[in-house]
Parts: structure tokens; C-alpha cells; sequence
């Protein structure tokens, strides 16, 4: 039976999240998951979510700029669909989202946020490292269709490859251990979030094309997102990109 172009890129993204190299960032890993999810279920956006530490629903990664401010909305209202499945550690089938006033009352406060930027659908499967659920990652279409049974399968597939990479990463026998492992990247993130705003102004471009920048320069030195960032952040900026047109 001959495979189809999407069979192929489904392999291909597959083996991209789960056969990287160690020295991998897990923010970088958990980009490019929603990115593939986008590319793949022909969806609006996606996010992923983790639990901190302490036992906290925290965001650290969207397919888009626009978007991670709607995942970071969550975060504030306590509300939404990578909450639920983060908590509940369950696939969270499709939610049609409706105006106030009318049909499902699920998420009174998110849902109003999601349809002011064009998202009538939301979808989440968990985010497992063996048996330990550490988060959940979402999809928001805004088309007429939402997501399928099979396009949660393959959603699900692929957070469990990127789940797979992290626990290969490093021998994690306990939650505390993934948790303790996960928790650098949320500090990673905060500092990426400094590097892009610095690396914006400095351009006179904008956050989401400054983070491409900067993921487009790590990548072509082989070089950590995170150890870049940093450096950005400091005002230590790589003469290729501050000489940027």
C-alpha cells in the first residue's frame, strides 16, 4: 500500500521529537511539537502546558506569539483545556466554544478570550514521561470542523515521542525527578522571554519574529537556545544578528 505525503511527514515528525541528540532544549522540543501539531491537524494553534514544582499549572511553549498569550490566559483565569488535562492527566475531547449566552457554559471566562481571537474549537491531550503525567498540550482549531478522534490519536502520538525524548534524556524514576528535570525549563523560558524582548527592541522588529531569529541562529550553530538567550539577554548580542537589516 503506498503511504501518502502525510504518513510521511507524521514519520518524519515523530522521529524529529523523539531521536534528538541529548544536549537538546526541552523549550525547543516543546516548540516544535505544537509546530508540528499545527503543520500536521491543519489547526489554528496549539500550546503546551507543564505542572511546576510545586504543583502549579505553568506554560512554556505555543506554536505562535499571538497565541502564547491566550495559553498564558489560562494560566491566570485557572481555566481552559490545558489546565483540565494537565490536572486530570485525560485526553480532553473536542469543546465546541460558544458566545456567552448561549449553548455550553464550560470555561465562562477562557472561552470569551479564545473566540475574540478567532478560536471556536479546543481539544487536549496529556503530556506523559512513562507513567507521569507532567502536563497536557492543546489544540485550537477555527475552522467549521473541530478535531477528530483520529486527530487526537495522532496528537497523543506525538506528545508521547517528545515524552519519550525526555525520558531518555535522563533516567527519571520518580514525578519529583521528571518535575525537578522540567522545572529548569520554565526558568529557561523566562529568560528566552528576556533575550526576545531584547533582541526586538534592539532590531525594531517584533517578539515573534525576533524568537525565529533566535531559534534560526541557535540551530544553524548547533548551538542551545537557552545558552544564546542568555547571552542576548545580557546585552551580549551575535554581531550576525545585531547586524541584521
Amino acid at each position: 500500500m503506498p503511504s501518502t505525503e502525510r504518513e510521511t511527514l507524521v514519520a518524519e515528525a515523530v522521529l524529529d521529537l523523539a531521536a534528538r541528540t541529548g544536549d537538546c532544549d526541552v523549550l525547543d522540543l516543546l516548540q516544535d511539537l505544537t509546530a508540528h501539531l499545527v503543520t500536521l491537524l491543519g489547526i489554528r494553534a496549539a500550546g503546551a502546558m507543564i505542572m511546576n514544582g510545586a504543583g502549579q499549572v505553568d506554560h512554556l511553549a505555543a506554536s505562535d506569539e499571538d497565541f502564547r498569550r491566550l495559553e498564558e490566559g489560562q494560566l491566570a483565569l485557572d481555566e481552559g483545556p490545558c489546565v483540565d488535562s494537565t490536572r486530570s492527566g485525560a485526553v480532553l475531547t473536542p469543546v465546541v466554544l460558544h458566545p456567552p449566552g448561549t449553548g455550553l457554559r464550560r470555561w465562562p471566562r477562557f472561552a470569551p478570550r479564545a473566540l475574540r481571537v478567532g478560536i471556536t474549537s479546543v481539544a487536549a491531550v496529556p503530556l506523559r514521561v512513562g507513567e507521569h503525567t507532567v502536563g497536557a498540550v492543546d489544540l485550537m482549531g477555527a475552522g467549521p470542523f473541530p478535531p477528530t478522534r483520529r486527530d487526537l490519536r495522532l496528537a497523543q502520538s506525538l506528545a508521547d515521542a517528545a515524552g519519550a525524548w525526555l525520558r531518555q534524556r535522563k533516567v527519571l524514576r520518580t514525578k519529583d525527578e521528571v518535575l525537578e528535570q522540567l522545572q529548569t525549563a520554565l526558568n529557561t523560558r523566562v529568560v528566552i522571554e528576556q533575550a526576545k524582548g531584547a533582541l526586538a527592541a534592539r532590531l525594531g522588529i517584533g517578539v515573534e519574529e525576533s524568537f525565529v531569529l533566535l531559534r534560526s541562529h541557535a540551530r544553524s550553530r548547533r548551538q542551545k537556545l537557552s545558552e544564546l538567550a542568555a547571552r542576548v539577554a545580557q546585552g551580549a548580542v551575535p554581531s550576525e544578528l545585531d547586524a541584521r537589516p
